[in-house]
């Protein structure tokens, strides 16, 4: 399995097999603390080999600095099957987020678990507006 694309961004959709991102950033900047982000999306791209075919269980956990949880873990399970002979194959997830809760300003992560095993993770670092 390979990661192809994995993104926090403004916007994503999924158009027959075609992912479209709009707006990826890695850094909010927010005029005060605590504030709610009011949309986001976290897209995503996976290619599997022929012989992961099969159901896969996704898992996206958004966290700050301590590990804490800063929203419910996001879920989602993949069925692989390929037509034909064909080699690999991909699947978009596209985890849309409305109201997103930033108690405080720093560094948050957003972890990625295929499987039941870390493979990814993106920073997200939020900063105080001059």
């Amino acid at each position: 399995m390979n990661i192809e694309v994995f993104s926090l961004c403004d916007a994503a959709t999924n158009d027959t097999g075609k992912l479209n991102i709009l707006g990826a950033f890695d850094t909010i900047w927010m005029v005060q603390a605590p504030a709610i982000y009011p949309q986001c999306a976290i897209a995503l791209r996976l290619r599997f080999n022929r012989d992961e075919r099969g159901e896969h269980n996704i898992v996206v956990n958004f966290v700050d600095v301590d590990g804490r949880h800063i929203m419910p873990s996001m879920n989602s399970l993949i069925k692989m099957d390929f037509p034909g002979e064909q080699r690999t194959g991909s699947a978009n997830l596209i985890l849309n987020i409305q109201g997103l809760k930033i108690e405080k300003w720093g560094e948050y992560s957003i972890d990625l678990q295929i499987d039941g095993r870390n493979v990814s993770s993106l920073p997200l670092f939020v900063m105080p507006r001059q």
